[in-house]
């Protein structure tokens, strides 16, 4: 009877032959997976590359403010009274400008006269109106004189009134004096000349002479006190 040796040897040496092939197969895509999961990065990790980078290249920087240049103030007329003559010499003429409104009188003196207002703007100039259509249309210039000029009864007057000083410039008295209305105005030029109308009821006479320290002024025997005119 033979020995099984050199046969179980054989079969021995393939068994462990096919085993190793086995193992070495199963580690080989182990370590390949392996390696290729360490090599792989993860799915987010471009993303937040991608944003560092956008952040890094183009940082927040706050927009420029659309700023409008600031609007001109509006010049500022002083309040002040004026008093000149018409260019023909027929007639005076006092503007009393206070608080952006303007009250103004024209007068020559005799029996035509008229009272006029409204507002100035901000370039110093106005349009004022009065009774009968009357109008005044002229410009403050440098707060130191009035031009323009006043379309009364057909006809046209230009003039330039200047700056008034104290004692000079535009009066008026009203009163009642032996039962008629009595309604003055007076202009009081800067040479000391006065032309004024005292309307006794609607009927219009020269006036009479003021003290222009203190506005007293006597009417048909009776004193009464003409004030400054203010708007």
């Amino acid at each position: 009877m033979k020995r099984p040796g050199p046969l179980l040897t054989l079969l021995a040496g393939l068994l462990l032959g096919l085993f190793m092939l086995t193992l070495n197969v199963t580690t080989g895509t182990r370590t390949a997976s392996s390696s290729y999961q360490e090599r792989s990065p993860s799915p987010s990790a471009p993303s937040r590359t991608a944003a560092t980078a956008t952040a890094t290249a183009s940082p927040s920087s706050p927009s420029p403010s659309l700023s409008l240049p600031p609007s001109p103030a509006p010049s500022k007329i002083s309040d002040a009274s004026y008093a000149g003559r018409t260019d023909d010499d027929s007639s005076s003429v006092a503007v009393s400008v206070r608080d952006g409104r303007a009250i103004a009188y024209f007068c020559d003196g005799h029996s035509k006269e008229s009272w006029l207002k409204g507002r100035v703007n901000p370039d110093g100039s106005m349009r004022l109106t009065g009774g009968h259509g009357a109008v005044l249309n002229g410009t403050v210039e440098d707060d130191r004189r009035v031009r323009g000029a006043v379309d009364l009864d057909g006809g046209h007057y230009s003039f330039t009134a200047r700056r008034a000083v104290k004692g000079t410039g535009l009066y008026r008295a009203t009163a009642t004096v032996r039962g008629a209305k009595v309604d003055g105005g007076w202009i009081v030029l800067a040479d000391g000349r006065q032309v004024g109308i005292v309307d006794r009821d609607g009927t219009p006479s020269a006036a009479p002479r003021i003290d222009p320290e203190t506005g007293a002024v006597t009417v048909d025997g009776q004193q009464l006190t003409a004030s400054p005119v203010v708007p």
